[in-house]
């Protein structure tokens, strides 16, 4: 490598040199994204045939002089326009991230000396040196290294640090098994060296996911795609009533000012306004529930995706575990000689105690931390340990010897320790204690068994000894007739609640599958520690595999996978599509650089708040704020509740939409008055919709909604029995109205009194039929009148609005009313009573049907 890159390993790159490369393949860093400026940003926030429709109609309006419809139709239009905006502005900041991460200095030999250079300047060929503790600054080939491990979980999700060292490997090992290479954005948690660096910016690991998440189009959730077809076939019928509207009554010889007006009332009245801001302010209020519990939403349609979710895909490291190496278990040849172990095991480690930021961390070798929180847990504290017994010479580890070992003094006598892999250790053991406490020969067929049953449960295991005498004179490299104190069984074990967080997800119909860079073993062992397997289901398919998969027998096999193994980043992206090739809503959960691709492509990406990585948030659409697989339970079943709210609100506005249109046609088809003016349809659409309808975002979810399955994906908005239902009461209201209408008008009233009424029948009817939409299954009787308090002061307010728009003069000369009597009163509520009884009727006949 060092011959192809042309450089000397004791001399690095001439400076001019340097500076040629660097202008041959620019600074070491990612590229920025193209983007849209805010004019188009701000212009995609209008391409809705819906708002085509209110802005058409709003241009009408302004040019009858109708300066109250039109600034109120705007101001719709406006209110949703800039809720898109903001949330679409919070969305695109994944690639910044990833550009900060390799953001830092690098020790670099130029000219035959070493200086510290910005890690842009990196350029293929120079020499770098890493020490513990460094970000690793560009993609790397070690040349030379002495005990380097490298912590490369956000890359590959391997949850232990991976040793490194300057091996020739063949060209197609995978990235997670490229012992030989340093990666851009990895941290050396052990060791020093040198490498060489091979790749830089956009030609990285890092940069290869860059590229993945910038080629990564954002998909549409469930509820806008159906909102977006839902919003093109009302607009088509919409458009085409209005049309015959003025047709007809041009064909009747009315005026042509008037039928303008009419179809414009028709145009009004018939689109839901109400219905974008609706579901944006419905959206925003479940985003404040999920936030109650530990679940932050960065975009707001997300909110409702997780409630269509069929599959989960979880990355296994910091997600289903919990990213921190943990003592599972231990044994010891006899019991007396378990503090003994403990002992040992943290004087023969490099792990300490450091305060960082105001905070005591543990800082070090994942394992040997793990040693040495063990410790603290039975009260030994290493501090004090350690100042008994100071290290007076180390064997530090190497990949060749396969084990530790230190040789310690408390001033009078010496201690030599040994920590490694079991069958090194072994090698080196003569003895081992017996129940009395006596030396006795080692049994090492017992304790090989011992440690084959702790790897069989899928730990980690190491073996610690000990000099039985004083170890004056006694060599390091390596220790003789050693004395073993015991095993110990290390594993980043499974978080406790995944379990039966994954048990509810399967409860609910959904699959969860378990995705990771680790080690197939590893992955098969969390996944049936936390039920995701059975015994006698242990397929696991690795990125091996998977490569010499063709995309067409791709998603028939991942159908029937549960675990995946050593799966590149570039493989997870792949996974997601072959599922989604499936027809699935796919959620993908994830804390690591190597997870924001899928992040972005998944239906719904979910990252960790706490472990994870700044890319992994910034790609996702969903932070859980406690990294808590179980909170992913609480966010569907908040999504589920979501949705079945802003389908409550579309079934309770349709039939005030259609009535009010059909009210109009149907006036101007046999030639008679307006029941209701274009300003009266306004009032009715929008304070509804406040007064009332957002009140239904605050329902309660209802009983059993964890039960049902997955919503179909490509299901319509609305099923057939709740158009039938809304049909109903279009019907309904377009019958009240007319005949109450012309009721007043045969009583004598003027026309001004019968249109009051015929609004207020309208807002009526509203109220009881909101009384039948808080479930669109049982009656009102069944969830509890009170059970929404938000319903019972929407109604009061609406009322007393009413009350006001019927005998306030003020109101009386902007909307053209008048003040009815108690006997218009009467027959309004008639109308609402009987409206309340169909539809409960029709909730006990369709029932079975839901």
């Amino acid at each position: 490598m060092l011959l192809v890159l042309g450089v000397d390993a004791a001399h690095g790159l001439a400076s001019d040199e340097a500076h040629r490369r660097l202008e041959q393949y620019g600074p070491n860093r990612l590229p920025p994204a193209s983007r849209a400026g805010w004019v188009i940003r701000w212009a995609r926030q209008f391409h809705n045939p819906l708002i085509y429709v209110l802005l058409a109609a709003a241009l009408v309006e302004l040019a009858l002089r109708e300066l109250v419809e039109c600034v109120v139709i705007l101001g719709v239009v406006l209110v949703n326009a800039v809720a898109g905006y903001i949330q679409e502005s919070r969305a695109e900041a994944a690639l910044d991230a990833l550009r900060g991460m390799v953001l830092t200095t690098a020790q670099v030999l130029r000219d035959g000396r070493t200086e510290v250079i910005d890690s842009e300047e990196l350029v293929p060929g120079d020499v770098v040196t890493i020490e513990a503790g460094d970000k690793v600054p560009a993609d790397l080939r070690l040349v030379h290294g002495v005990d380097v491990e490298v912590d490369e979980s956000a890359l590959t999700g391997e949850s232990a640090p991976v040793a490194k060292d300057e091996v020739t490997l063949e060209p197609q090992t995978l990235v997670a098994d490229r012992r030989n290479m340093l990666y851009s954005g990895t941290f050396v948690t052990r060791g020093s060296g040198t490498g060489v660096v091979v790749s830089t910016g956009a030609d990285t690991e890092l940069g290869q996911i860059h590229r993945l998440v910038g080629s990564v189009e954002p998909l549409a959730t469930p509820l806008t795609r159906r909102l977006a077809e839902f919003s093109r076939i009302l607009t088509a019928i919409i458009i085409g009533l209005a049309a015959v509207t003025f047709v007809v009554g041009i064909a009747r010889g009315e005026p042509w000012g008037e039928m303008f007006t009419a179809a414009v009332a028709l145009a009004v009245g018939a689109i839901p306004e109400g219905l974008p801001a609706a579901v944006t302010i419905t959206l925003a209020i479940g985003v404040a529930r999920m936030a109650g519990r530990r679940a932050i939403v960065r975009r707001l349609p997300a909110v409702e995706t997780l409630g269509s979710t069929t599959v989960i895909c979880t990355d296994k490291t910091g997600t289903v575990t919990t990213n921190e190496m943990t003592v599972m278990d231990t044994w010891t040849p006899a019991d007396a000689a378990w503090s003994r172990l403990v002992d040992a095991a943290v004087l023969c480690s490099d792990a300490h105690v450091s305060e960082i930021d105001g905070d005591q961390r543990f800082v070090g070798d994942p394992t040997e931390i793990a040693l040495l929180r063990l410790a603290a847990q039975i009260e030994r504290e290493p501090s004090e340990l350690r100042a008994v017994w100071s290290r007076a010479e180390t064997l530090p580890f190497t990949s060749e010897q396969r084990f530790m070992a230190v040789r310690c003094t408390d001033g009078t006598s010496e201690r030599v320790i040994v920590k490694g892999a079991t069958e090194r250790v072994l090698g080196l053991c003569d003895w081992e204690r017996d129940p009395e406490g006596t030396l006795a020969p080692i049994d090492r067929h017992r304790a090989l068994g011992a440690a084959d049953e702790l790897a069989s449960r899928g730990l980690r295991v190491i073996a610690v000894a000990e000099h039985p005498e004083s170890a004056q004179g006694v060599a390091l490299d390596p220790p003789r007739h050693l004395e073993l104190l015991g095993l110990i069984g290390l594993q980043d074990p499974p978080r406790p609640e995944v379990a039966p967080a994954i048990d509810s997800c399967r409860a609910a119909g959904i699959e969860v599958k378990l995705i990771t860079g680790d080690h197939a073993t590893t992955a098969v062992s969390v996944a049936e520690s936390v039920g995701l397997l059975d015994a006698d289901q242990s397929e696991v398919l690795t990125g091996a595999d998977l490569a010499a998969m063709s995309d067409e027998e791709l998603p028939e096999q991942v159908a029937r996978t549960t675990v995946f193994a050593r799966i590149a980043p570039e493989q997870k992206l792949r996974l997601v599509e072959a599922l989604q090739a499936r027809q699935h809503v796919v959620a993908m959960t994830g804390d690591g650089v190597n997870d924001a691709p899928a992040l972005r492509q998944a239906n719904i990406g979910v990252a960790m708040g706490q472990g994870g990585t700044e890319v992994a948030k910034e790609a996702a659409d969903t932070v859980l704020t406690d990294d808590n697989f179980a909170t992913i339970e609480a966010a569907v079943e908040e999504g589920r509740g979501i949705f079945d709210n802003v389908v409550k609100f579309i079934v309770w506005t349709l039939p005030t939409n259609m009535g009010e249109g059909l009210v109009v046609l149907a006036a101007i088809l046999v030639g008679a008055t307006l029941p209701i003016l274009p300003v009266q349809i306004l009032w009715i659409n929008m304070t509804t919709a406040v007064a009332l309808g957002l009140m239904l975002a605050f329902e309660p979810k209802e009983a059993g909604i964890m039960t049902r399955p997955p919503r179909d994906p490509h299901a319509p908005l609305l099923t057939r029995a709740l158009v039938e239902r809304i049909l109903l009461v279009s019907a309904v209201l377009v019958a009240g109205v007319w005949w109450i209408f012309h009721w007043q008008l045969q009583e004598g009233s003027t026309v001004d009194v019968a249109r009051t009424t015929a609004v207020n029948l309208f807002v009526v009817v509203e109220i009881f039929y909101l009384l039948n939409c808080r479930s669109l299954t049982t009656s009102v009787w069944s969830i509890g009148w009170f059970s929404n308090p938000w319903v019972v002061g929407g109604v009061v307010v609406q009322v007393v609005a009413q009350l006001l728009f019927t005998y306030l003069p003020l109101m009386q000369t902007l909307f053209g009313t008048a003040s009815i009597d108690v006997t218009a009163w009467m027959r309004i509520l008639l109308v609402g009573v009987v409206a309340w009884a169909l539809v409960t009727a029709d909730k006990w006949l369709r029932r079975p049907t839901f």
